[in-house]
C-alpha cells in the first residue's frame, strides 16, 4: 500500500489564534476570505466561505458532520491556506449550530436528510469546476460518505478525497462502499480511536480499486469527523492527525 507518511513540517492546530509552528516558505502572502453563496439544483442556497491561498496547489471543498456547519473548518482554512490550499467550505442543508449558525439551515428553516445533503455538495463541485484547480474532496461524518459517490460520478475530475470518520451513514444500506468501488483516486481515511469506525473506515477503503490508500489509526487522541484536527476537541492527538493529512496532502498535489 502506498502512502507512507515522509516527515514534514510539524503544524500545531492551537486554540483561538491557530498558528503553524513553521509556515511553508514557499506560499507566503495574503489569504482572504470571502462569503459565497451557491445555488443547489433544487433551488436551496448554500452559504459558504471561499478562503484563497497567495499561491494555490489545488482547491479543497470541505464538507461538514452533523449538526455542524461550516465553521467546523474556520480554524483550519487558514492554516491550509498557508500551506497552500484554496478551500471553499459549505453550510449544507444537513446540520446545526455545533461550531456556530449554519446559515443554509437557518434560512431552510430546519435541517434535512444527509440524502438531501448531497445536492448541496453537487452545488459546491459545479461551483469548484469554475475555480480551474485541481479539486480535492474533504468529508466529515456523514460528508465524508456523501464524498464517496460525488467523486464516482465524476471519474478524472477529482485529484484525491480526505474522509474523516466515513461509515455506511446513507439509508441505502452499503451504498458507500458501492461508490468507493468506483473511486480509483488517492485516498485518506480517520476516524475517532474507536474499533467501530476503524472497522467502517477500512470497509469503505477496501472496496475502492485505488492503488494509493491510505488509513490513518491515531495513536494518541482521535475524535469523530474532522475534529480530530482541532486542538480545542482532540488535545492529545490534533498534532499527530493533522502531520498524517498534511503528508497525504504534499503527496498528492506534489507537482
Amino acid at each position: 500500500m502506498r502512502g507512507a507518511l515522509a516527515a514534514l513540517a510539524l503544524v500545531a492546530v492551537a486554540g483561538c489564534h491557530p498558528r503553524p509552528q513553521t509556515d511553508p516558505m514557499e506560499n507566503q502572502g495574503p489569504i482572504s476570505a470571502e462569503p459565497v453563496t451557491l445555488r443547489a439544483a433544487d433551488g436551496v442556497r448554500i452559504a459558504g466561505v471561499y478562503t484563497k491561498a497567495a499561491k494555490p496547489k489545488a482547491l479543497l471543498l470541505l464538507f461538514h458532520q452533523a449538526e455542524s456547519g461550516k465553521d467546523e473548518y474556520a480554524l483550519l482554512a487558514p492554516q491550509l491556506a498557508q500551506a497552500g490550499y484554496s478551500s471553499l467550505r459549505i453550510d449544507q442543508r444537513a446540520g446545526g449550530t455545533l461550531f456556530g449558525t449554519n446559515e443554509t439551515v437557518k434560512m431552510l428553516g430546519h435541517s434535512a436528510s444527509y440524502a438531501d445533503a448531497k445536492q448541496d455538495l453537487d452545488a459546491a463541485f459545479a461551483w469548484g469546476e469554475q475555480q480551474k484547480l485541481p479539486i480535492l474532496l474533504w468529508g466529515s461524518s456523514y460528508s465524508a460518505a456523501l464524498i464517496f459517490p460525488l467523486a464516482a460520478e465524476h471519474p478524472g475530475q477529482v485529484r484525491a478525497l480526505l474522509a474523516f470518520s466515513p461509515g455506511e451513514y446513507l439509508d441505502e444500506k452499503g451504498a458507500v462502499a458501492r461508490a468507493a468501488k468506483k473511486v480509483s483516486v488517492p485516498i485518506f481515511v480517520t476516524s475517532a480511536q474507536d474499533g467501530k469506525e476503524e472497522d467502517a473506515a477500512r470497509e469503505i477503503l477496501a472496496a475502492s480499486p485505488s492503488t494509493q490508500k491510505t488509513q490513518f489509526v491515531p495513536k494518541l487522541g482521535g475524535v469523530h469527523g474532522s475534529s480530530t484536527l482541532l486542538r480545542t476537541k482532540n488535545p492529545d492527538g490534533a498534532q499527530e492527525a493533522w502531520r498524517a493529512t498534511m503528508a497525504f496532502l504534499g503527496e498528492v498535489t506534489r507537482s
